[in-house]
Protein backbone atom coordinates (compact mmCIF):
# COMPACT_ATOMS: atom_id res chain seq x y z
CA UNK A 1 0.00 0.00 0.00
CA UNK A 2 2.79 2.38 0.99
CA UNK A 3 4.77 1.45 -2.11
CA UNK A 4 1.78 2.24 -4.37
CA UNK A 5 1.38 5.65 -2.75
CA UNK A 6 5.06 6.44 -3.37
CA UNK A 7 4.76 5.41 -7.05
CA UNK A 8 1.60 7.50 -7.46
CA UNK A 9 3.30 10.52 -5.89
CA UNK A 10 6.33 10.06 -8.16
CA UNK A 11 4.11 9.84 -11.26
CA UNK A 12 2.18 12.95 -10.20
CA UNK A 13 5.44 14.81 -9.67
CA UNK A 14 6.74 13.68 -13.09
CA UNK A 15 3.50 14.74 -14.78
CA UNK A 16 3.68 18.10 -13.02
CA UNK A 17 7.23 18.59 -14.26
CA UNK A 18 6.11 17.66 -17.77
CA UNK A 19 3.29 20.19 -17.66
CA UNK A 20 5.68 22.87 -16.39
CA UNK A 21 8.13 22.06 -19.18
CA UNK A 22 5.35 22.23 -21.75
CA UNK A 23 4.23 25.62 -20.45
CA UNK A 24 7.84 26.85 -20.54
CA UNK A 25 7.96 26.10 -24.27
CA UNK A 26 4.44 27.30 -25.10
CA UNK A 27 2.24 30.31 -24.52
CA UNK A 28 -0.68 28.04 -23.69
CA UNK A 29 -2.30 24.70 -24.47
CA UNK A 30 -5.70 25.23 -26.15
CA UNK A 31 -7.95 22.15 -26.40
CA UNK A 32 -4.85 19.99 -26.19
CA UNK A 33 -2.99 21.91 -28.92
CA UNK A 34 0.13 23.93 -28.09
CA UNK A 35 0.49 27.61 -28.91
CA UNK A 36 4.32 27.89 -29.19
CA UNK A 37 6.25 30.79 -27.71
CA UNK A 38 7.80 31.39 -31.11
CA UNK A 39 4.52 33.05 -32.16
CA UNK A 40 4.72 35.43 -29.21
CA UNK A 41 8.35 36.21 -30.03
CA UNK A 42 7.41 36.95 -33.65
CA UNK A 43 4.68 39.31 -32.44
CA UNK A 44 7.19 40.99 -30.13
CA UNK A 45 9.58 41.55 -33.03
CA UNK A 46 6.85 43.11 -35.16
CA UNK A 47 6.03 45.64 -32.45
CA UNK A 48 9.66 46.41 -31.61
CA UNK A 49 10.55 46.89 -35.29
CA UNK A 50 7.92 49.66 -35.41
CA UNK A 51 9.83 51.48 -32.66
CA UNK A 52 7.42 50.76 -29.80
CA UNK A 53 8.56 49.16 -26.53
CA UNK A 54 6.78 45.98 -25.40
CA UNK A 55 5.42 46.48 -21.87
CA UNK A 56 4.35 43.69 -19.47
CA UNK A 57 0.72 44.72 -20.05
CA UNK A 58 1.20 44.32 -23.79
CA UNK A 59 2.73 40.89 -23.24
CA UNK A 60 -0.45 39.78 -21.47
CA UNK A 61 -2.61 41.25 -24.25
CA UNK A 62 -0.56 39.54 -26.95
CA UNK A 63 -0.74 36.21 -25.11
CA UNK A 64 -4.54 36.48 -24.91
CA UNK A 65 -4.65 37.50 -28.58
CA UNK A 66 -2.73 34.38 -29.62
CA UNK A 67 -4.99 32.18 -27.51
CA UNK A 68 -8.07 33.76 -29.10
CA UNK A 69 -6.62 33.23 -32.59
CA UNK A 70 -5.97 29.57 -31.80
CA UNK A 71 -9.56 29.08 -30.58
CA UNK A 72 -10.94 30.66 -33.75
CA UNK A 73 -8.53 28.76 -36.01
CA UNK A 74 -9.49 25.43 -34.45
CA UNK A 75 -13.17 26.18 -35.00
CA UNK A 76 -12.51 27.21 -38.62
CA UNK A 77 -10.65 23.93 -39.19
CA UNK A 78 -13.62 22.00 -37.80
CA UNK A 79 -15.86 23.73 -40.33
CA UNK A 80 -13.49 22.85 -43.17
CA UNK A 81 -12.76 26.49 -44.03
CA UNK A 82 -9.05 25.80 -44.49
CA UNK A 83 -9.88 23.76 -47.59
CA UNK A 84 -11.59 26.65 -49.39
CA UNK A 85 -10.04 28.28 -52.45
CA UNK A 86 -10.34 31.71 -50.82
CA UNK A 87 -8.34 30.55 -47.79
CA UNK A 88 -5.65 29.01 -49.98
CA UNK A 89 -5.31 32.18 -52.05
CA UNK A 90 -5.03 34.33 -48.91
CA UNK A 91 -2.45 31.96 -47.45
CA UNK A 92 -0.35 32.17 -50.60
CA UNK A 93 -0.44 35.97 -50.47
CA UNK A 94 0.55 35.90 -46.80
CA UNK A 95 3.38 33.45 -47.55
CA UNK A 96 4.75 35.69 -50.30
CA UNK A 97 4.53 38.79 -48.10
CA UNK A 98 6.40 37.11 -45.28
CA UNK A 99 9.04 35.76 -47.67
CA UNK A 100 9.49 39.20 -49.28
CA UNK A 101 10.01 40.77 -45.85
CA UNK A 102 12.49 38.07 -44.90
CA UNK A 103 14.36 38.63 -48.16
CA UNK A 104 14.75 42.35 -47.43
CA UNK A 105 15.84 41.70 -43.83
CA UNK A 106 18.41 39.21 -45.08
CA UNK A 107 19.70 41.72 -47.65
CA UNK A 108 20.02 44.48 -45.05
CA UNK A 109 21.83 42.15 -42.67
CA UNK A 110 24.34 41.16 -45.35
CA UNK A 111 24.69 44.66 -46.82
CA UNK A 112 24.84 47.16 -43.94
CA UNK A 113 25.74 50.80 -44.52
CA UNK A 114 29.23 51.36 -43.10
CA UNK A 115 30.08 54.20 -40.70
CA UNK A 116 32.54 55.61 -43.25
CA UNK A 117 29.80 55.86 -45.90
CA UNK A 118 27.41 57.50 -43.41
CA UNK A 119 30.11 60.03 -42.38
CA UNK A 120 30.86 60.84 -46.03
CA UNK A 121 27.17 61.51 -46.65
CA UNK A 122 27.05 63.77 -43.58
CA UNK A 123 30.13 65.71 -44.75
CA UNK A 124 28.56 66.18 -48.18
CA UNK A 125 25.36 67.48 -46.59
CA UNK A 126 27.28 69.81 -44.26
CA UNK A 127 29.30 71.23 -47.17
CA UNK A 128 26.17 71.86 -49.24
CA UNK A 129 24.15 73.37 -46.41
CA UNK A 130 26.80 75.19 -44.39
CA UNK A 131 27.74 78.87 -44.53
CA UNK A 132 25.07 81.53 -44.24
CA UNK A 133 21.28 81.55 -44.16
CA UNK A 134 19.45 84.65 -45.32
CA UNK A 135 16.00 85.89 -44.37
CA UNK A 136 14.78 87.89 -47.36
CA UNK A 137 11.71 89.43 -48.95
CA UNK A 138 10.99 90.00 -52.61
CA UNK A 139 8.45 91.52 -54.94
CA UNK A 140 8.05 89.82 -58.32
CA UNK A 141 6.67 91.69 -61.35
CA UNK A 142 6.59 91.06 -65.09
CA UNK A 143 8.15 94.29 -66.37
CA UNK A 144 11.49 95.87 -65.50
CA UNK A 145 9.91 99.33 -65.53
CA UNK A 146 7.45 98.24 -62.82
CA UNK A 147 10.30 96.90 -60.69
CA UNK A 148 12.22 100.18 -61.08
CA UNK A 149 9.13 102.12 -60.04
CA UNK A 150 8.78 99.96 -56.93
CA UNK A 151 12.44 100.52 -55.98
CA UNK A 152 11.94 104.28 -56.37
CA UNK A 153 8.83 104.12 -54.21
CA UNK A 154 10.66 102.16 -51.50
CA UNK A 155 13.49 104.69 -51.46
CA UNK A 156 10.92 107.42 -50.82
CA UNK A 157 9.59 105.58 -47.76
CA UNK A 158 7.11 103.13 -49.26
CA UNK A 159 6.44 100.05 -47.12
CA UNK A 160 7.87 96.90 -48.69
CA UNK A 161 5.27 94.58 -47.12
CA UNK A 162 2.29 96.60 -48.39
CA UNK A 163 3.66 96.87 -51.94
CA UNK A 164 4.40 93.10 -52.00
CA UNK A 165 0.83 92.29 -51.00
CA UNK A 166 -0.59 94.51 -53.74
CA UNK A 167 1.78 93.94 -56.66
CA UNK A 168 3.84 90.74 -56.31
CA UNK A 169 3.17 87.96 -58.84
CA UNK A 170 4.46 85.48 -56.25
CA UNK A 171 1.15 85.18 -54.45
CA UNK A 172 2.54 82.76 -51.86
CA UNK A 173 5.14 85.13 -50.42
CA UNK A 174 3.21 88.22 -51.52
CA UNK A 175 0.41 87.49 -49.08
CA UNK A 176 3.06 87.54 -46.32
CA UNK A 177 4.57 90.84 -47.42
CA UNK A 178 7.09 89.14 -49.70
CA UNK A 179 8.58 87.08 -46.87
CA UNK A 180 10.71 84.14 -48.09
CA UNK A 181 11.71 83.08 -44.56
CA UNK A 182 15.17 81.71 -43.76
CA UNK A 183 16.90 79.87 -46.60
CA UNK A 184 20.31 78.96 -47.97
CA UNK A 185 21.07 81.23 -50.95
CA UNK A 186 22.00 78.15 -52.98
CA UNK A 187 18.36 77.04 -52.85
CA UNK A 188 17.35 79.84 -55.25
CA UNK A 189 18.01 80.24 -58.98
CA UNK A 190 21.58 81.55 -59.65
CA UNK A 191 20.64 85.16 -60.48
CA UNK A 192 18.52 85.51 -57.33
CA UNK A 193 21.19 83.81 -55.22
CA UNK A 194 23.93 86.11 -56.47
CA UNK A 195 21.80 89.18 -55.70
CA UNK A 196 21.17 87.96 -52.14
CA UNK A 197 24.84 87.34 -51.47
CA UNK A 198 25.70 90.85 -52.66
CA UNK A 199 23.39 92.44 -50.08
CA UNK A 200 23.98 93.06 -46.39
CA UNK A 201 21.44 93.02 -43.61
CA UNK A 202 18.71 95.61 -44.24
CA UNK A 203 19.83 96.38 -47.79
CA UNK A 204 17.65 96.63 -50.89
CA UNK A 205 18.61 95.83 -54.49
CA UNK A 206 19.60 99.00 -56.33
CA UNK A 207 18.28 97.59 -59.62
CA UNK A 208 15.72 94.90 -60.57
CA UNK A 209 17.02 91.32 -60.61
CA UNK A 210 15.98 89.41 -63.71
CA UNK A 211 15.28 85.65 -63.53
CA UNK A 212 13.23 83.18 -65.53
CA UNK A 213 10.21 84.21 -63.41
CA UNK A 214 10.35 87.93 -64.10
CA UNK A 215 11.90 90.94 -62.33
CA UNK A 216 12.54 90.92 -58.58
CA UNK A 217 12.96 93.63 -56.00
CA UNK A 218 14.82 92.04 -53.09
CA UNK A 219 15.47 93.10 -49.51
CA UNK A 220 17.63 91.20 -47.00
CA UNK A 221 16.13 91.34 -43.51
CA UNK A 222 18.70 89.26 -41.64
CA UNK A 223 21.73 86.97 -42.02
CA UNK A 224 22.89 84.14 -39.74
CA UNK A 225 25.37 81.28 -39.66
CA UNK A 226 23.87 77.90 -40.45
CA UNK A 227 23.95 75.52 -37.51
CA UNK A 228 24.54 71.98 -38.74
CA UNK A 229 23.59 69.33 -36.12
CA UNK A 230 26.53 67.20 -34.93
CA UNK A 231 27.20 63.93 -36.74
CA UNK A 232 26.29 61.63 -33.84
CA UNK A 233 22.92 63.34 -33.50
CA UNK A 234 21.83 62.72 -37.08
CA UNK A 235 23.78 59.51 -37.75
CA UNK A 236 20.76 57.19 -37.14
CA UNK A 237 18.55 59.14 -39.57
CA UNK A 238 21.25 59.21 -42.26
CA UNK A 239 21.88 55.48 -41.82
CA UNK A 240 18.17 54.72 -42.09
CA UNK A 241 17.79 56.84 -45.21
CA UNK A 242 20.82 55.29 -46.91
CA UNK A 243 19.70 51.77 -45.99
CA UNK A 244 16.30 52.55 -47.48
CA UNK A 245 17.97 53.75 -50.69
CA UNK A 246 20.03 50.55 -50.89
CA UNK A 247 16.95 48.44 -50.27
CA UNK A 248 15.00 50.27 -52.97
CA UNK A 249 17.87 49.81 -55.45
CA UNK A 250 17.98 46.09 -54.62
CA UNK A 251 14.24 45.76 -55.18
CA UNK A 252 14.43 47.61 -58.51
CA UNK A 253 17.33 45.42 -59.60
CA UNK A 254 15.35 42.23 -58.92
CA UNK A 255 12.27 43.57 -60.68
CA UNK A 256 14.37 44.68 -63.64
CA UNK A 257 15.97 41.23 -64.02
CA UNK A 258 12.66 39.35 -63.77
CA UNK A 259 11.19 37.92 -66.96
CA UNK A 260 7.53 38.94 -67.00
CA UNK A 261 5.33 37.74 -69.84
Amino acid sequence: MKKNLIIAAALASFMGLGASAAMAQNVAIVNGKAVPKARLEALNQQIQSSGRPVTPEMQDQMRQHLITLEVFAQEADKLGLSASDEFKAQMELARQNVLANQLLKDYEKKNPVSDDVIKAEYDKFAAANGGKEIKARHILVEKEADAKAIIASLKKGGKFEDIAKKKSKDTGSGANGGDLDWANPASYVPEFSAALLALGKGQLTAAPVKTQFGFHVIRVDDVRDVKIPPFEQVKPQIAQQMQQEKRTAFQQELIGKAKVE
